[in-house]
């Protein structure tokens, strides 16, 4: 099994957007403006492909963007150096083949190029997503903080990752 990772081109956002609502639960409903919007915006979008077939993407962004993201503002509040995993959704035949991490190294071969100083993302802890809590803790993401989201439908935990001196995950 080979994967490649290529830049999201406009023409990707009708697949990105359908894999996007498949996994709403977890990612939220998106809508095409919205995934224009991270076209224009976001440093990091890119798709990821098995044998030839899109099966996932990763959208993250930098400090200091017109975002509205409430987990996002924390991390802008907390840090000046960081890059914000707004979401990873890889489609559910393709999950726990490595593909989460593989993307993970890819944005952190970006990041130090872009001289960051940390990948920054939440985890959801109320509704539990224990799949997700164990993936970046494996990676030696470790808890910054803890909020309340959706008017306290949602309790996240705010993950950080230093690679300032992280040579490989």
């Amino acid at each position: 099994m080979r994967s490649k990772i290529f830049n999201v081109e406009h023409d990707d956002l009708p697949f990105i957007l359908d894999l996007n609502n498949k996994f709403s639960k977890e990612v939220g409903m998106s809508n095409i403006e919205n995934m224009t919007y991270f076209l224009d915006t976001a440093d990091y979008f890119k798709r990821i492909e098995l044998n030839n077939i899109n099966v996932g993407f990763l959208i993250a962004i930098s400090p200091n963007k017109d975002y509205l993201s409430e987990n996002y503002i924390w991390f802008n509040k907390k840090y000046r150096s960081f890059i914000y995993i707004d979401r990873i959704v890889i489609k559910g035949a393709y999950q726990n083949k490595g593909l989460g991490k593989i993307f993970y190294e890819d944005l952190i071969a970006f990041s130090k190029s872009n001289a960051s100083k940390r990948i920054a993302c939440e985890v959801n802890i109320k509704p539990l997503n224990d799949r997700s809590i164990i993936f970046h803790d494996s990676l030696g993401f470790k808890e910054v903080g803890q909020q309340d989201t959706n008017q306290g439908e949602k309790r996240v935990s705010l993950m950080a990752l230093d690679i300032s001196g992280h040579m490989h995950v």
